[in-house]
């Protein structure tokens, strides 16, 4: 059945699908006419920080597609109401007056006196001061909110920087990491579609991996790709991956091409992947040592990740002692572990690494246990039976396979 049919809300963003600059796409009016025709839901997304919902819906009626304020959700919009249900009053912008004037109607003052958040959009007029009162504002105790984190925007003579690009210098300086609203956040996601319940006759339409693609997959909609390449990127999970690629609009109608959805990840996205150490030290009398970690409160193995200069046995006998006070020998390989599922980490900031996991068993050869450290609110010993409840989720696996090993070498 062709795609229209298997839904019945439809969200679209614009530059790039609907339209580019100020002409429509070939197939999107009349698309999309249709669409309203069968009684279909439609909401335009954009993660365009520089214009109001008023603006877009001019655009689009000058195009000859009908579209209405509610219908239409922009970056700005979306991030002058988290302001509001965040209960900010006072906020420093570095975007342009379309974006103040977005957050202004929300109710927020603009002042850099006092502010209790820092938002970035886009405006080529920022400065360089412009930045360094943002930053001082958020080492202060600001916010740190982003409209967006796209890198660059089309333009004539090629990529241009985006918000993005402000956001990472701002990143920089102010060493924390921003909110993000738009897309592929989950926060736009959930604003569009909560009068909406069922979310399996939703379908996200855009021509952006990184950030339509993802944001869908993320959310567990049907996501569509329109571009003329079919390209795909290599790992089978790949939150970039759509569930089908159509070259235009038209292509909605066709009885030949179908989404074939695939089953949604159950880990969080991660651009990076980063090389991670655990050390599992076995006393002669079958216990284990855990510690009590102070930036969640879950129990666990010791663990960490490695330096610039360091092989994976260096770091984690560093980790160690640096988490406990023991200073160790690496005994023996327990296993590299990569499952996303259980090696995917999300910080109290909101960062999110997926970690390739070196696990070894460690022999203590000296130094004294600590009850607590920077890292640990609590270390103790547990009997390998009777383990607490509140475990880091991969932690188990590797306990398992850890004590296997050790009964396994008796047999031997």
């Amino acid at each position: 059945m062709m795609i229209s049919k298997n839904y019945d809300v439809f969200l679209f963003d614009l530059d790039g699908v609907i339209y580019i600059g100020d002409k429509a796409l070939p197939g999107a009016v009349a698309s999309l006419k249709r669409l309203r025709e069968e009684k279909k839901a439609i909401r335009f997304l954009t993660n365009d920080p520089c214009v109001t919902r008023e603006t877009i819906v001019k655009r689009l009626h000058k195009l000859g597609i009908s579209a209405s304020i509610d219908e239409v959700f922009t970056a700005g919009w979306a991030t002058a109401d988290y302001l509001v249900s965040e209960g900010i009053k006072k906020a420093y912008i570095l975007g342009n007056d379309q974006l103040k004037s977005e957050i202004q109607k929300a109710g927020i003052d603009l002042t850099e006196d006092q502010a209790e958040a820092v938002v970035i959009g886009w405006d080529q007029n920022i400065t360089f001061q412009d930045v360094h009162k943002a930053v001082n504002l958020i080492r202060c105790g600001a916010s740190f909110i982003a409209a967006n984190g796209d890198k660059t925007f089309p333009a004539a003579n090629g990529p241009a920087p985006a918000t993005g690009a402000i956001v990472a210098a701002v990143k920089t300086a102010a060493a924390k990491e921003p909110i993000i609203i738009g897309k592929p956040a989950s926060s736009i996601f959930e604003k569009v579609l909560e009068s909406f319940e069922d979310k399996e006759r939703c379908v996200m339409i855009g021509d952006t991996p990184e950030t339509d693609i993802v944001g869908a997959n993320q959310i567990g909609i049907t996501s569509v790709l329109v571009s003329e390449q079919n390209t795909l990127f290599p790992a089978k999970h790949d939150f970039r991956n759509p569930d089908v690629v159509i070259r235009d609009l038209k292509d909605l109608f066709d009885n030949e091409i179908k989404a074939e959805v695939r089953k949604k990840p159950d880990f969080q996205w991660t651009e990076q992947v980063k090389a991670g150490v655990a050390g599992i030290i076995i006393k002669e009398s079958s216990s284990v040592l855990l510690m009590k970690r102070a930036d969640n409160g879950l129990w666990g193995i010791p663990s960490g990740h490695v330096e610039p200069g360091e092989t994976v046995e260096q770091a984690i006998i560093r980790e160690i002692e640096e988490e406990t006070g023991l200073v160790v020998k690496v005994s023996k390989m327990i296993g590299v572990y990569s499952d996303p599922s259980s090696q995917t980490f999300i910080y109290p900031d909101g960062r999110v690494s997926h970690f390739i996991t070196n696990c070894f068993q460690c022999d203590v050869i000296g130094g004294t246990l600590k009850k607590s450290t920077e890292e640990a609110m609590e270390i103790r010993y547990f009997d390998i039976h009777e383990l607490p409840e509140h475990l880091l989720p991969m932690h188990p696996r590797w306990l398992d396979d850890a004590l296997e090993m050790k009964e396994n070498a008796f047999i031997r």
